[in-house]
């Protein structure tokens, strides 16, 4: 059953010959207990993407589509049934927990908010569970007392974690979650992640630019360019294998262990991706894109089947192509 189905997504900021469209037509699917990564560089649409699933955008986006979250579409949502769906029915765990965390407030007072805001029990009862959910995450109920800048940074995001479990949401964003951390408690992050979804039976949709990280946490994969999703898949059949080229180019930047060849030459892409408010025409992709044709200059391309469980959105789908 779907938790969450996002159709024909549109964002874009500003209007008229000054709009910039930062998300455009794109349709993924959440089922309850599962979990989809979402990767691609800076700049492709990935984080408007999470902010818009719970409309945390700015008053300058214009969002159209559907966002159905338990059948339900936060797009038409009245504010006060949308206030009630923030953190109860899904959360967001955000990048740069320091940014996110109040510098004047005690770590205990920020868990326990969202409990109150949502009248789940007294302040006291609050406290507790504030407690409790630091254990949860592997932090000391004692750390409640402390304020941002007294914990290390995966201290902090782990904080950020158990805010985002308060209320129990189905559903939970993990944009970035592990930006700025040493490998080391990316890892401790990424397994902690793994196991309070596993536990909870909490549904995941993570955002990265590391599809070995997606690959290695989540069920599915969707790749983003330009706004676009142009390739989905199951996570590691996307990873080992993608159908498009961007999601090879991406795959191929990250050595991998015991594969000598990717260990000393590894591969990346020339240029950056396209600057939204001048997008070029055809396959947004093409002007960096390795096996371009000449046609992909005039031709967008649509999601197709790319194999079982898959689609991508490539001229080339369907043809073996090596890059």
């Amino acid at each position: 059953m779907s938790l969450l189905e996002i159709k024909d997504l549109h964002v874009t900021y500003g209007s008229g010959a000054s709009a910039v469209p930062a998300v455009r037509g794109v349709g993924l699917t959440v089922d309850a207990g599962s979990k989809l990564g979402i990767a691609g560089e800076s700049g492709c649409g990935k984080s408007t993407l999470a902010l818009a699933l719970l409309r945390l955008l700015p008053a300058s986006a214009r969002l159209s589509g559907e966002i159905l979250l338990d059948g339900e579409d936060v797009l038409t949502m009245k504010w006060g049934r949308l206030r009630a769906v923030r953190w109860a029915g899904a959360s967001i765990v955000f990048q740069g927990a320091m940014h996110s965390l109040n510098a004047v407030h005690r770590i205990g007072e920020q868990i326990a908010e969202p409990l109150l805001v949502h009248g789940r029990g007294t302040p006291g009862a609050a406290r507790r569970r504030a407690g409790e959910l630091l254990e949860q995450v592997g932090l000391p109920a004692a750390r409640a007392e402390a304020y941002p800048h007294e914990l290390s940074g995966g201290q902090r995001q782990r904080v950020m974690i158990a805010m985002a479990l308060a209320c129990e949401p189905r559903l939970i964003v993990a944009d970035e979650p592990t930006t700025a951390l040493d490998v080391m408690i990316q890892a401790q992050i990424l397994r902690l992640i793994e196991q309070l979804v596993a536990s909870d039976d909490i549904s995941l949709l993570m955002i990265s630019h590391d599809l070995a990280v997606l690959a290695d946490t989540c069920d599915r994969l969707a790749v983003m360019y330009a706004g676009r999703v142009v390739e989905e898949g199951p996570a590691r059949e996307v990873y080992d294998a993608a159908a498009h080229p961007y999601g090879r180019a991406l795959s191929a930047a990250f050595p991998r262990i015991g594969d000598a060849t990717s260990r000393r030459a590894p591969r990346g892409l020339p240029g950056d991706p396209p600057d939204p408010s001048a997008l070029p025409g055809g396959c947004a992709f093409h002007p960096r894109c390795p096996v371009a044709l000449d046609s992909c200059a005039e031709d967008d391309q649509e999601l197709r089947g790319a194999g079982t469980d898959r689609r991508a959105a490539c001229v080339h789908v369907g043809a073996a192509v090596e890059a």
